[in-house]
């Protein structure tokens, strides 16, 4: 009998992939690595201060990411459609502006409130109009209404503030639900998961997804593009007079000045948490991990008393590393 015989072949053996299951799946994802990094901070921080394991600092320490990632949910779904709105921390200042106008005429804690939201509700449309409209490139746009929305807060105020915010308003940016356990972190979870939801379990999310790969073929498959797009710039600015209410209520006061630079924090938030700059990709759990773990760092740099210009580069040099580093690696794949 020869060896090519048929009956003496090996039979086949089927070996299990356990290297495309999902948990292997997940251990090697983006998110795996910011989670592994995000404990490195952790127990770095606990070694560099002798403060930072005590509650109510690390309580304190979700303060430093908390405002921005209510954006940075939103930013998310945005960016991810292949927009971008880099006006959030103008819209900021504008709702909390508004704010301060409802309180000088008398208006009490709900209608403050109310006036911060709708005020983001209305930049958000605006520039949402302007980009799905007109067909403005969203980035000259948000640039262009960053400056008109803060513009309108200095002519305002001026060199002025508005204090004396009523004691119910407080409550939003200063109290707790539970021991250490912040308002500001309730609604922060709660928007994870709501967001969370949205983009990776609805057909809205998949149209979001669709859009960011392929506008053209989202559109001839159906999907209302300009609509969709609309609806995330509408987001967007309602995100941003929700961290508005929290930052005000937190300062206890408003200023024109209020949460300058915060969009360089926000899209660095977002595009560390794997979201893809061009669109297309990304995921809420990245963003959620990307939040904690640059609240980690600003905390534990502030701890160590490192000066906020520091934070500021060190921020900036993030943002560039995160969107250069998967291109030379890709780079350097191909070669």
């Amino acid at each position: 009998m020869s060896l090519a015989d048929p009956d003496m072949a090996p039979v086949p053996r089927n070996i299990p992939d356990r290297l495309g299951t999902p948990a292997a799946k997940i251990l090697k994802s983006w998110e795996a690595l910011l989670l592994l990094v995000a404990v490195a901070v952790f127990i770095l921080n606990s070694f560099a201060s002798p403060y930072f394991l005590d509650a109510w600092s690390l309580s304190d320490a979700t303060f430093n990411f908390t405002e921005k990632a209510m954006i940075a949910f939103a930013m998310a779904l945005l960016i991810i459609s292949g927009e971008i709105d880099l006006s959030v921390a103008s819209i900021i200042a504008l709702a909390s502006t508004a704010m301060g106008l409802v309180m000088e005429a008398g208006g009490g804690t709900g209608l403050i409130v109310a006036a911060g939201l709708a005020t983001g509700l209305l930049c958000g449309a605006f520039n949402g109009v302007l980009v799905t409209r007109l067909g403005l490139p969203s980035i000259v746009v948000t640039i262009g209404t960053m400056s008109l929305f803060r513009g309108l807060s200095y002519i305002v105020l001026g060199d002025g503030a508005f204090r004396g915010y009523p004691a119910g308003l407080a409550w939003f940016g200063q109290g707790y639900v539970f021991w250490v356990i912040t308002v500001e972190m309730v609604i922060f979870v709660l928007l994870a998961l709501a967001f969370g939801v949205l983009l990776h379990k609805t057909n809205f999310g998949r149209q979001v997804y669709a859009i960011g790969n392929n506008p053209t073929a989202a559109l001839f498959s159906g999907i209302r593009v300009a609509r969709v797009k609309m609806i995330l710039f509408l987001m967007t600015g309602l995100m941003s007079g929700l961290a508005a209410v929290c930052l005000t209520s937190r300062l206890g006061s408003t200023r024109p000045s209020i949460a300058s630079g915060m969009e360089l924090e926000v899209v660095t938030m977002v595009v560390l948490g794997g979201v893809s700059i061009l669109g297309g990709s990304g995921s809420i759990p990245g963003v959620v991990i990307a939040a904690v773990l640059m609240g980690l760092v600003t905390f534990g740099l502030g701890l160590l008393n490192v000066p906020g210009i520091v934070m500021s580069i060190f921020i900036g040099c993030m943002l560039i590393g995160v969107i250069a580093v998967p291109r030379l690696a890709a780079k350097l794949r191909r070669a």
